[in-house]
């Protein structure tokens, strides 16, 4: 599986990315080890993710995302999280 997310760091800000493993990628983002962005605006707090099962369909997803206002960004996030469809509740990632 491949999870697109989205984190808000320490200033407000968000990053958007993807990985395979999302626990161990957002323990690199609080370590100050995830992305060049990240690194000086930990610590990151999960805020939405979306599953695929490649790594295109990921990518895509990603530069999509990463293309729309911060209000867009927030109106995702509060329609993902309203949303049942989510198949791991984001609690249990972000621990």
């Amino acid at each position: 599986m491949y999870y697109v997310y989205i984190v808000e760091c320490k200033d407000g800000t968000f990053y958007t990315g993807w990985t395979i493993d999302l626990r161990r990628r957002l323990e690199q983002h609080n370590r100050g080890k995830g992305a060049k962005y990240t690194r000086s605006r930990y610590p990151v707090v999960l805020k939405y993710y979306e599953i695929f099962s490649t790594k295109q369909e990921a990518c895509r997803r990603e530069y999509q995302i990463k293309q729309l206002p911060r209000n867009n960004k927030l109106s995702l996030i509060q329609d993902g999280l309203k949303s049942s469809a989510l198949d791991i509740p984001l609690g249990d990632i972000s621990k």
